[in-house]
């Protein structure tokens, strides 16, 4: 009898071999992967682990374990169960469990992150102690918390408040959470930050989670209302150094702005000043963030209202001449109009010129360029209407391919916000298409997460992203056909594959 596991050990041996010989998708696998950090040369069992997550599993002894227990459909069937419930894909995990309806069978945390009340309470009536013991890499609050599957049940919500009150009844700790990129995630986050679980979250702060956690606060911003903001803040949410104000200022918000400066936010908070004074250098000042975001006249004027000083400094910079180099021109105005305005230096006026959409005389050497302007691509993509001040700061020099602090190319995030225009005036560019991020993101994946992950993603078009990506050449990995949450876009995806063969290739990860 053949054994399932010869296949993946064979690919194993192909990579391996495709990789010594420099073939540049294996780079870019073990690229994505990153098996190994400490530079040394990769072994048998790092490509083995390349094959692993290719697949879906953390490590190759968890795949081979998995295979062996239960036999590969059944065992690849509950790892694509595992991870469409850890990406919040909704769709994909009510098909998996329309096909095999016991797939989660005696696995706790699943029925946990399923939202499944009867088969939580039958495995707690038996083994009570499962309500504190880790079920894979989580324990069982935060497989509740994290999941998303409350959004598609009729009663989703109320079951969600039900299973976490059967385990703290158990013993479950409520500010127990996880730890991802050694950054502690309470179960509190992942309940309203993560998924918008206001339901649950307000059942977790009512018995006893903690409000000020470091990260909850921030990612209520995100929700597209303010629900969750005032939530937190009647709880005794502090705004004081958490960067919620300006996260909410992200998305132009006049309501939640207000309830977080009328709460104690601190609009001076990181200039140059705050920092002189508190020792600590954190964030960015409110003025000047505003800057950054083309923040409309109320919120720069509730800014104003609540203090903000037009004549603090960050890194010996303005707020004026923020202003005038990221082109937001009513925070200028409202700064000219109380006299305060500072002469620009030559590379401050030439990206001032820029900003309206004019191409100034001259070059920009980017090796000369203030660390606070670097990323000014980064920072204005995503705003509408600035493509003709990216194509005018290109003209003048600015690095359009330049990775920011996490890696991500200009292209890649205008993938991420699903701006097909944007993405296409990079792509006229030649970029590298074979760029890893430090997330282990391709452009194709980046545009996939995006889909899934931006709390803007509603505005973004993020099939024609995909077509533009698919259009240049780049791979389509089989497991993306099935990945996605959205129905539309697993639709596109298989319907290329059928329609395009030959550009689908077996590995990758999504």
């Amino acid at each position: 009898m053949t054994n399932p596991l010869d296949k993946f050990r064979r690919a194993a041996k192909a990579l391996k071999a495709g990789y010594e010989s420099g073939l540049p998708d294996a780079l870019t696998r073990i690229a994505t992967v990153k098996p190994r950090s400490d530079g040394a040369d990769l072994r048998h069992a790092d490509y083995l682990h390349v094959i692993a997550q290719e697949n879906s599993f953390a490590t190759w002894p968890v795949m081979k374990d998995a295979i062996e227990s239960v036999g590969l459909d059944r065992a690849q069937k509950i790892q694509k169960l595992k991870i469409a419930l850890h990406a919040g894909r909704t769709g994909v995990v009510t098909q998996l469990m329309e096909q095999t309806p016991n797939l989660a069978k005696d696995h706790f945390g699943l029925h946990c992150a399923l939202n499944d009340v009867k088969s939580v309470w039958t495995m707690l009536r038996d083994d009570p102690t499962l309500a504190t013991q880790k079920a894979g890499p989580f324990l069982p609050m935060v497989h509740l918390c994290k999941s998303r599957m409350f959004s598609v049940q009729s009663e989703g919500g109320k079951d969600s408040v039900a299973i976490a009150d059967m385990l703290v009844a158990n013993g479950a700790d409520v500010n127990a959470g996880s730890v991802e990129q050694d950054e502690p995630l309470s179960p509190l986050y992942w309940a309203l930050g993560h998924v918008g679980n206001m339901e649950l979250a307000a059942w977790l702060l009512e018995n006893g989670a903690d409000p000020n956690d470091g990260e909850s606060l921030y990612h209520a911003t995100e929700l597209g209302h303010a629900d969750g903001l005032s939530l937190l803040l009647k709880h005794g949410a502090d705004p004081k150094q958490t960067n919620a104000l300006q996260r909410a200022m992200d998305f132009d918000s006049v309501e939640m702005v207000e309830l977080l400066l009328s709460a104690g936010a601190d609009p001076n908070e990181g200039s140059d000043a705050w920092a002189a004074k508190t020792g600590n250098k954190l964030g960015c000042p409110a003025l000047h963030h505003a800057a950054y975001r083309m923040n409309s006249g109320p919120v720069v004027d509730l800014l104003l209202k609540f203090g903000a000083d037009p004549a603090e400094t960050w890194e010996g910079h303005s707020a004026h001449t923020f202003a005038c180099v990221f082109g937001n021109t009513v925070l200028a105005d409202r700064i000219e109009a109380l006299g305060l305005h500072a002469p620009m230096n030559e590379i401050e006026t030439m990206l001032g010129t820029a900003a309206t959409g004019a191409v100034p005389a001259g070059y920009i050497d980017p090796a000369k360029l203030p660390k606070v302007y670097r990323f000014i691509l980064r920072e204005i993509l995503q705003l509408p209407g600035k493509l003709p001040h990216i194509k005018a700061l290109v003209a003048i020099g600015l690095e359009w391919d330049l990775p920011d602090n996490h890696g991500v190319t200009p292209v890649q995030l205008a993938g991420w916000n699903g701006l097909a225009d944007v993405m296409g005036y990079f792509l006229k560019l030649s970029p590298n298409l074979g760029h890893v991020n430090n997330y282990g993101g391709t452009l194709l994946s980046t545009i996939m997460h995006g889909a899934e992950n931006n709390p803007q993603r509603a505005n973004g078009d993020y099939i024609a992203c995909l077509q533009l990506a698919l259009d240049e050449g780049v791979a389509l990995p089989r497991t993306a056909l099935d990945a996605s949450g959205a129905s539309e876009i697993r639709a596109f995806l298989t319907q290329w594959a059928k329609d395009r063969p030959g550009q689908v290739v077996e590995y990758g990860i999504v």
